[in-house]
């Protein structure tokens, strides 16, 4: 059958018919003997073809893709290593073997990097993939957001909400590590980057609900993050007008020490100042990560994992205006800005991590990490805003300027907030296989020492008068009575705290394979505890402790021209409060917060076929979440606030569809269909939407080239997602204010060229191994998109407007990418 139409190829750009390429991937690595020495002249083998190890053991090759392929390692006096591959088209696997005198290895599983994630609901994105798409803030979590139950409404931050859950709900890990995001990040242009850089990248493992007990406690998702071993010298470069990414890799003469090495610097102005206000702003983001490994022997090893990032922001507001109404009736709010804001984070985090494997079977690992953060965000900032009527006129030199303005008000914000945090982490993990049993079990300690001085306020005046705060009642009956009550801020907040949390967290899990006639099934059961303890300055201690069961159950039947895998995940899962959900709308501290807890429910079905004579995949999964002790909050932008009194329950349920494959041969890209629904009930008053119920979601993630120019790539990634309950003021009541905001609609394109691939550099023996331009449209269709409203109020008609805090517009960017 004919490969599909490039149907958004034809959108873009023009039309042609694909052709049809060679599926090869890539297997490479260092074979050692059992001293760990590297071997020469090892002979690596396939049906097809093969080629010998070098001086220091370094194999690379190309095999067929999309099928099962068996390698042979074989040296003269040594036993043979077999084992069988399956990877995807242009996959890059490192294999590292060990030939062995005494026993013969022959591998009787295929080693496939879907395999086991295929059975367990984990999601495997491939890191090739990540670098390519387009994106406001490109890395990991820009490739997230693509899949179904996965949101944001903003695509400056990284941060991102799952299954109706909030930012803070997610587990990330880079190589067994928990890392954490931002304390006092208001908006997603202060973000800057993640601390994951996507040029380190080897796997990514993402799970939506139902995971196993071996990961943390938290009550939406595990993002896990493994950075790669080198196995030869390499080096990349990626330099853009958004900024720069650098990186290197090598290993030693003796091949026992690796180093991977990054650094970014980000500066996002050029899609700031393309926002309607008019600013100076100045953002310095940098980023330094290392991964170094020292292998000492076959059966130990030391890794280190180090980062430094600093994030300055520098922001001074001058003007805005937003058009907004309709065509009959058109209004513009006008402001012009006094002051500026400075912001500075800083983050220092190391980990080391020692792998002991005393035999085939058992593993052991200890792992020795600390996190410290240096924040803070001061900022005086005086606006004053009138509303108009723009020039409707086409055509006029003066279309869409305010001709007419009436003032009414002014607003002053304040803030010198100052975060130090220390997180200090102990953690030993281990596992035992033999067979088709495996025990993982893994004991934690974590300490947390949180400064923090919270001090903001919000005066707002109208029309000469300051306006009081909003929950507060009083009489004014001027100018018959004098007004003798105090002056009070529209809003404000003033804590100081100093706190610390001591927390002990263990787990257990026992997974294993079964054979029911021709059923192969995998069951995996597990529990978690989690005990911890709040004290510190003027804070009475409070000690609690949770425990959470948890259950995967997988079978994969062995239908003719089928091949489906069905999965049934059900756990309790709890989050014990970190410090910004131990904090109250006022900063103040309660420590009698307790864990919020929910219970999942997940059913899957993934589903691999063939479509066009390519590779296919369905996966569906229905999930309902019941929870208590919820912990209700709002969300303003990226700003999270807490209640901190565990007065409601909620419930979230939906279905996520994913469908993926070769819609051009050759290339991977998959659309996504998610529906929720998720409601809390605050203090048995009823049930009202959560601020993340995001009903209804469709992404497509599509990468596509020119047939007689395969070197010109296409990259889409477009989403759109309905409307969050977001678009009331900070401080309405939620139970009668439930206003929406308009739907979300973004799509970004990329273009690229490679001036140099990889044969045509092995040719003209170039310096570069890779080398390509590319041209990006963020998006391009130039959707005004908001992420919160600004309510203000004519004086004379005492009538409120929802002005929309609109997103990024349409912004052009210049790519350059190498590859040494």
């Amino acid at each position: 059958m004919k490969a599909l139409p490039h149907f958004f190829f034809t959108l873009l750009c023009f039309g042609v018919a694909p052709v049809l390429f060679a599926q090869t991937a890539t297997l490479k690595g260092i074979a050692f003997n059992q001293n760990n020495i590297p071997l020469s002249d090892v002979n690596v083998s396939y049906a097809d073809g093969g080629r010998l190890t070098d001086e220091s053991g370094f194999y690379s090759i190309e095999i067929p893709a999309e099928r099962i392929i068996t390698i042979r390692f074989t040296h003269v006096g040594l036993k043979v290593v077999e084992a069988k591959f399956f990877l995807k088209k242009n996959e890059l696997l490192e294999f590292n073997p060990v030939l062995s005198t005494r026993i013969q290895q022959i591998s009787e599983v295929i080693i496939s990097s879907e395999n086991q994630d295929r059975i367990e609901g984990i999601v495997s994105l491939n890191p090739e993939t990540v670098r390519k798409i387009p994106g406001a803030n490109p890395g990991v979590e820009n490739l997230l957001q693509s899949l179904p139950g996965v949101s944001s409404n903003n695509e400056l931050s990284t941060q991102y909400a799952v299954r109706g859950g909030n930012y803070d709900e997610n587990l990330v890990y880079i190589n067994d590590i928990e890392v954490y995001r931002p304390f006092l990040i208001r908006s997603g242009q202060q973000e800057g980057l993640s601390i994951v850089n996507p040029d380190l990248v080897r796997d990514i493992g993402f799970s939506a609900g139902g995971f196993q007990a071996k990961y943390g406690d938290k009550l939406s998702s595990v993002l896990d993050i493994t950075y790669r071993r080198p196995v030869d010298f390499a080096a990349s470069a990626d330099i853009s007008l958004l900024g720069v990414n650098l990186s290197a890799e090598g290993l030693s003469k003796n091949k026992k020490l690796t180093a991977l090495f990054g650094t970014r610097y980000w500066d996002n102005s050029l899609l700031v100042n393309a926002k309607p206000t008019e600013t100076n702003y100045k953002p310095r983001f940098t980023d330094i990560q290392t991964y170094l490994t020292y292998t000492f022997n076959s059966k130990f090893e030391l890794d280190f994992l180090g980062n430094i990032g600093v994030n300055r922001y520098s922001y001074q507001p001058q003007t805005r205006q937003t058009n907004f109404g309709t065509l009959a009736d058109p209004i513009a709010l006008v402001v012009v800005y006094d002051g500026q804001e400075e912001d500075k984070y800083e983050t220092y985090f190391g980990a080391f991590s020692g792998t002991y494997k005393p035999n085939d079977h058992l593993k052991l690992k200890l792992i020795a990490s600390s996190y410290h953060a240096q924040e803070q965000e001061y900022y005086d900032i005086n606006a004053k805003y009138a509303l108009g009527t723009p020039s409707t006129n086409i055509g006029d030199t003066s279309f869409g300027e305010v001709d007419f303005t009436r003032a009414i008000g002014s607003q002053f914000t304040h803030a010198r907030n100052n975060l130090d945090a220390l997180i200090v982490n102990l953690q030993h993990k281990g596992q035992y296989q033999k067979g088709s049993d495996q025990l993982d079990w893994g004991l934690k300690y974590a300490r947390e020492s949180i400064r923090d001085r919270l001090q903001e306020y919000e005066i707002i005046d109208s029309a000469g008068f300051s306006i009081r705060p909003s929950l507060e009642r009083f009489t004014n009956q001027q100018p018959y009575e004098p007004f003798e009550a105090p002056l009070k801020p529209f809003s404000s907040r003033r804590s100081q705290n100093d706190v610390v949390i001591n927390r002990v967290s263990g787990y257990f899990q026992f997974s294993k394979r079964l054979n029911w006639n021709t059923t192969k099934a995998w069951y995996n059961l597990g529990i978690r505890s989690h005990l911890w303890t709040v004290s510190g300055q003027d804070i009475a201690s409070k000690t609690q402790q949770v425990v959470s069961p948890r259950g995967q159950f997988s079978l994969k039947p062995t239908w003719k021209n089928t091949n489906m895998v069905f999965r049934l995940a059900a756990g309790m899962y709890h989050q014990p409060p970190f410090y910004r959900e131990l904090r109250d709308m006022q900063g103040q501290v309660i420590p009698d917060v307790k864990a919020q807890q929910s219970i999942h429910l997940v059913a899957g079905n993934d589903w691999s076929f063939k479509l066009w004579e390519r590779p296919f995949s369905l996966t569906s999964e229905a999930y309902y979440k019941s929870l208590s002790n919820v912990n209700a909050y709002t969300l303003e932008n990226v700003r999270i606030r807490y209640r901190a009194k565990n007065d409601a329950e909620a419930y979230a349920y939906g279905l996520d569809l994913r469908l993926s494959g070769e819609f051009v041969p050759g290339t991977e890209s998959w659309i996504s269909l998610g529906l929720l629904k998720t409601e809390e009930n605050i203090q048995n008053r009823g049930y009202i939407s959560r601020p993340t119920d995001q009903r209804f979601k469709l992404g497509f993630l599509f990468q596509d080239y020119v047939p007689t120019i395969p070197d010109v790539k296409l990259y889409l990634n477009m989403v759109y997602q309905t409307g969050l309950p977001g678009g009331s003021p900070n401080y309405a009541n939620p139970y009668v204010y439930q206003t929406r905001l308009p739907f979300y609609f973004r799509a970004d394109v990329g273009f690229a060229y490679t001036i140099i691939n990889s044969k045509r550099a092995l040719k003209s023996k170039s310096i570069f191994k890779e080398l390509s331009a590319g041209l990006e449209i963020f998006n391009i269709f130039d959707r005004n998109n908001s992420i919160t409203n600004t309510f203000v109020r004519d004086a004379a008609t005492q009538q409120q407007y929802a002005v929309p805090n609109y997103l990024t517009p349409r912004v052009f960017n210049v790519k350059f990418s190498a590859k040494f």
